[in-house]
């Protein structure tokens, strides 16, 4: 929309000019408020009527004065409509078309769909972990909201598989249904599932009965916000202290410890050892848990336990230590 200021000071500019030639044509030639206005506008509309009643030299002059100013006013008022409608057209095609090359380039990327209020949360955290993502919307204004906040975002149903493929779901590396309904995450994830079945899927679920419609569909994980959102409440009032220690490992940053969770590469120094040989070699601080490839979570993983290739542990230390562990130093 035009900036309120610059339609107010058009506006006023108009009634202004109104106004004065109103008043003159009353003042000078002694006409009734009818015929004063409609002379007052063919004059600064320009379109050319005859005179509602002959003119006085006085105020002939006047209506020089009223053309001169009018003209220039509504000029004014039209290059200002222009000039917005044309760049603002303009500005959206290359916006969009921009935005549509950023997202071509993204490889390894995850596809958030939903920008509301849990949506905005996610996309926080995703920039915060230095995560590329790209959103999904389908209002107009919550699109605004998030290209305004820097993300990568498109317009359309996150249903459509159209808009998928534009979003670079072959090249993502995960995708998170955040939409309020249970009906369009169960769809999404439909979707997602059977263009990459192996894509990982994270749904947001309202209800406790969606929760395993969800699972059936192909979600990899579900979320229930209120259900996390109580446990949350309950831990901070029976172990304050572990959730702090939580939270400053996982979403603090500056800080010198972080919990990540990683997987076994071809490249990582901890292929093919045990666990004490892995933590002998990286220094890492603790390998909290370790899921087999099988599906195995083995928590406390015994020091003779052998780390293999897809393995994903849960591991604290440094984010130095971290990358040498991922291999990626």
């Amino acid at each position: 929309m035009i900036p309120w200021q610059q339609l107010s000071r058009i506006l006023f500019l108009l009634l202004l000019v109104i106004t004065v030639g109103v008043i003159g044509y009353m003042v000078i030639e002694g006409w009734p408020l009818l015929d004063a206005l409609y002379m007052t506008i063919i004059t600064v509309s320009t379109v050319g009527y005859g005179e509602v009643h002959s003119l006085s030299a006085a105020g002939r002059l006047f209506s020089i004065v009223l053309i001169i100013g009018g003209v220039g006013v509504m000029f004014y008022a039209l290059t200002v409509l222009v000039q917005y409608f044309v760049e603002g057209h303009f500005r959206n095609i290359f916006g969009r078309h921009r935005m549509k090359e950023k997202i071509a380039k993204l490889k390894g990327h995850i596809i958030l769909c939903g920008y509301g209020r849990v949506g905005r949360e996610v996309a926080r955290v995703f920039e915060s972990e230095g995560t590329p993502f790209v959103v999904i919307e389908l209002d107009q204004e919550t699109v605004n909201r998030a290209t305004d906040s820097g993300y990568l975002c498109l317009q359309g149903n996150a249903t459509s598989d159209e808009i998928l493929n534009e979003a670079g779901i072959q090249r993502a590396r995960g995708l998170v249904a955040a939409l309020g309904s249970d009906a369009d995450n169960l769809y999404i994830t439909l979707s997602a599932k059977g263009m990459r079945p192996d894509l990982f899927v994270v749904a947001r679920a309202s209800a406790e009965e969606s929760e395993a419609k969800l699972r059936r569909a192909g979600a990899d994980r579900t979320i229930l916000p209120f259900r996390i959102g109580g446990r949350r409440m309950a831990m901070l009032t029976l172990r304050p202290l572990v959730v702090d220690f939580i939270d400053t490992t996982m979403y603090s940053h500056g800080h010198e410890f972080m919990l990540e969770d990683i997987v076994v590469g071809p490249d990582s120094p901890l292929l093919g050892v045990t666990v004490k040989q892995g933590l002998e070699c990286c220094g890492a601080i603790a390998i909290l848990a370790v899921k087999k490839k099988d599906g195995t979570l083995l928590t406390s993983p015994a020091m003779e336990t052998l780390l293999e290739l897809g393995d994903e542990l849960v591991m604290i230390g440094t984010r130095e230590q971290l990358r040498v562990v991922e291999g990626s130093v």
